[in-house]
């Protein structure tokens, strides 16, 4: 009875000492470098109405031309409906397009990292969609299984610069640690993902491998790194304050609408620009296309002031 008691005290101790690791890490706070340009804004708003009319035709011209934007997919074989989904609707409207796989697959076509590992294979994709940037300053990292309008995201980064340090999209917050949501799609200006290749060299600050006794999901590690070099997330909203990147389907927001807002089940539900939804199967992600880019009212004109011309060659929607 000794023993077991002794034991059964051990482990209480060993389970005190893991759950109090648990909760310092949830609160870890890497020390940045702070460098020029710096930012610590937490919310990035797409221009309002007022803000382009303000902007001269010449101008919103050499914005709309500038703003490209280099979608980075991640995939695998498993859930090859949703590679072959994503692959036939939103992202024809990216300027560029890459799928990154844990594998080879005969069907589609992507990069195979030969990685199984999800944190080190978005590593190694990120390298790659920077050292095959081109003139591209923008890039969309998301999974097979989200949906985005990739024109509403080019309306949020207008006026933005790239050669600041932007990370944004759907930004929550773990312990101490603010980190942008990989399901809801995660957006990096050139200036963010150069910093991030560069601290992906020093393993001591951003490791491959972790080395913890858990895993951390790859967004929050993808956090960490960035924090060391003055990044940090920030919340993708329109001009009203509205979250443009949705972690949840259309559906789901509307049924949480008419549950807590059954007055005003629209404005309570989401953003006329949003950027991304997810949780939608593939014959959703069909039926929004159809939606988003076709169905319209004869006759009405939503007087938008930009016009996004499809990448060239494209053959979307």
């Amino acid at each position: 009875m000794l023993s077991e008691g002794g034991s059964f005290m051990k482990g209480m101790a060993m389970g005190g000492i893991f759950c109090l690791g648990l909760s310092l890490f949830g609160s870890f706070s890497p020390a940045t470098e702070h460098g020029p340009g710096e930012h610590h804004h937490h919310h990035v708003k797409a221009p309002s109405k007022d803000e382009l009319t303000r902007l001269s035709d010449g101008h919103v011209l050499e914005l709309v031309n500038q703003v490209r934007v280099s979608c980075i997919i991640m995939v695998q074989p498993k859930i090859l409906v949703y590679w072959a989904t994503a692959l036939d609707t939103w992202s024809k409207h990216c300027d560029k397009a890459v799928f990154y796989t844990s594998e080879s697959s005969k069907a589609l076509e992507a990069v195979d990292l030969n990685e199984k590992d999800d944190w080190a294979r978005l590593r190694k994709a990120l390298k790659h969609a920077y050292e095959n940037a081109g003139d591209l300053r923008w890039f969309f990292v998301a999974k097979a299984t989200t949906f985005a309008i990739i024109e509403n995201l080019k309306h949020l980064v207008l006026t933005k610069d790239p050669e600041e340090p932007f990370y944004l999209g759907n930004a929550m917050k773990s312990g101490e640690l603010e980190y942008v949501a990989y399901e809801s799609g995660i957006v990096l200006s050139y200036e963010a993902l150069k910093r991030l290749v560069n601290v992906l060299e020093d393993e001591g600050k951003c490791p491959e491998r972790g080395h913890a006794l858990w895993t951390m999901s790859e967004d929050k590690q993808l956090a960490v790194c960035l924090k060391y070099t003055g990044v940090f997330a920030e919340n993708g909203e329109d001009s009203h304050g509205k979250g443009l990147f949705n972690s949840k389907s259309v559906d789901s927001l509307i049924t949480d609408s008419m549950r807590d807002n059954p007055t005003n089940v629209v404005e309570g539900c989401c953003s006329d620009l949003a950027v991304t939804f997810n949780e939608m199967s593939p014959n959703q992600m069909q039926v929004m296309m159809f939606g988003v880019y076709r169905l319209r009212p004869y006759g009405h004109d939503f007087h938008d002031l930009l016009v996004f011309e499809p990448p060239e060659g494209s053959d979307n929607d």
